[in-house]
């Protein structure tokens, strides 16, 4: 249902095209940039109740964070897209057994911040706001919020992150567009204005952001971990991060998805932040 729901939006999308790309274009990306805000569901809201929970804002942002106080090192935890900070329930309560300090956020135009447009780009200021104000350490990021992760460390180069976990993370804006296009089935002259206007509102074409060409000079120790069969963000992502980010490890799963929101992934990146 939702296949035939995104080829008809693309359909009448293409046709509109030929009145004016420009307008097309804006279309699209405007759908690109507006996730559904998932309703957190009320023993969700009960878990991160548990938290303090705290605004941080950036620019006209509200950007919410949830804190689990501990005395160990502090972990930044990114969600990715149509998601939200109740994701990472069960890590939070492993990272808790072990006395980390914790920061979960929700995305802008997620959970319980304010907004109703997101992209890769804003996020990695978000987070990097965030990041600053509670003195990160550590960071996972999963799907978009790794890229974001990747940009915002890239860009800002804060000393006191000492590792990253990107999960399922895409390494390309390129890919990613080039999947949303496909998947909406649009024409040339969509795909085109698309990429105008990108250029128009960041001054750089999608390729120019490639989050495992800027993780070559990230310092801080990587661990990059992705399933062989994911079908949101291909495998080739993990290995562009790998052939990149030198400092990193990775680690392949099989048949646990594009979530990895399982024990063994949290085995994996519990091992990785205490050693």
């Amino acid at each position: 249902m939702r296949r035939f729901l995104a080829k008809s939006i693309g359909f009448f999308t293409n046709v509109w095209s030929f009145v004016s790309a420009e307008a097309a274009g804006k279309i699209a990306l405007k759908l690109f940039s507006s996730p559904r805000r998932v309703k957190i569901k009320e023993l969700q809201k009960d878990f991160l109740d548990t938290a303090f929970i705290e605004d941080v804002d950036y620019e006209h942002l509200s950007i919410k964070t949830y804190r689990w106080l501990g005395k160990k090192e502090t972990v930044i935890l990114a969600h990715g897209w149509e998601s939200n900070a109740f994701r990472w329930k069960n890590l939070i309560i492993k990272l808790r057994t072990l006395d980390y300090n914790i920061i979960a956020l929700d995305a802008p135009a997620h959970g319980y911040s304010s907004g109703n447009k997101f992209n890769a780009i804003l996020y990695a200021e978000c987070i990097n706001v965030v990041a600053q104000r509670f003195g990160a350490q550590i960071i996972v990021g999963h799907s978009v919020g790794g890229m974001s992760t990747a940009y915002f460390l890239s860009k800002y180069k804060m000393p006191s992150v000492k590792k990253i976990v990107l999960l399922g993370a895409p390494s390309n804006f390129e890919g990613v567009f080039g999947r949303y296009v496909e998947m909406m089935g649009y024409n040339k002259r969509v795909a085109k204005a698309i990429n105008q206007l990108i250029f128009e509102q960041f001054s750089y074409m999608p390729e120019h952001f490639n989050a495992a060409k800027f993780a070559e000079g990230v310092t801080a120790e990587g661990l990059v971990i992705h399933d062989k069969f994911d079908k949101i963000i291909p495998y080739s992502d993990a290995e562009d991060f790998q052939n990149f980010y030198k400092t990193s490890k990775l680690i392949t799963t099989e048949g646990l998805g594009h979530g990895l929101k399982t024990d063994e992934v949290n085995a994996h990146i519990l091992e990785f932040i205490t050693q």
